[in-house]
């Protein structure tokens, strides 16, 4: 099992979009894919990289734009994080750790040619679950010490969020009152 690489394993035909595709189509695609992220290519060239988050992001900071208006390409990483085909899954477990991604885009002279993700990793050697979890763990821990971080001052009330429309408790977050729930997101 050590000698498993990255083509071993990848998904060889990922989900991808091209660089005009809109937010509310990318949300549909990944519906209907059932997958957390889409490649944004070029012909065979990879441009970009976009995930849940980013649409999430998109749908909160951009709320009074319309999801259909707003291009992939435009909300897309600059920098994409990549993996090569002939990588040993030992280099992209620490890859992953450090960069604290759980999926890379697999590159070959310059081409998307698949798609490694954590659970393809666990789905063919089980036995790298301990390292996972604890990348998992770690990633976890520092968005909590981000929020620590964030709650040192603090204001708080009860209230409805002016961007999410729920009721509940409320924090200053860049000069406006809005719940933990979009505070998290700005």
């Amino acid at each position: 099992m050590k000698n498993i690489i990255v083509a071993d394993i990848m998904t060889r035909e990922p989900v991808a979009i091209k660089p005009e595709t809109n937010l509310l189509e990318c949300a549909r695609k990944m519906v209907k894919k059932k997958v957390g992220s889409l490649l944004i290519v070029d012909g065979k060239k990879l441009v970009g990289f976009i995930s849940q988050q980013d649409i999430l992001w998109a749908l909160i900071k951009k709320s009074k734009a319309d999801l259909s208006t707003i291009k992939a390409i435009d909300i897309s990483p600059k920098k994409i994080a990549t993996v090569r085909p002939s990588a040993t899954i030992k280099e992209v477990l620490s890859k992953m750790k450090k960069l604290k991604f759980d999926r890379l885009p697999v590159i070959q002279e310059k081409e998307l040619v698949g798609m490694l993700t954590a659970k393809d990793i666990l789905s063919f050697s089980p036995e790298y679950y301990p390292e996972l979890d604890e990348f998992a763990q770690i990633k976890e821990e520092t968005q909590k010490l981000k929020r620590v971080k964030k709650s040192k001052n603090r204001t708080m009330t009860e209230g409805i969020c002016p961007e999410c429309g729920n009721q509940g408790i409320l924090v200053k977050e860049n000069g406006m009152m809005v719940c933990l729930s979009c505070a998290d997101s700005m």
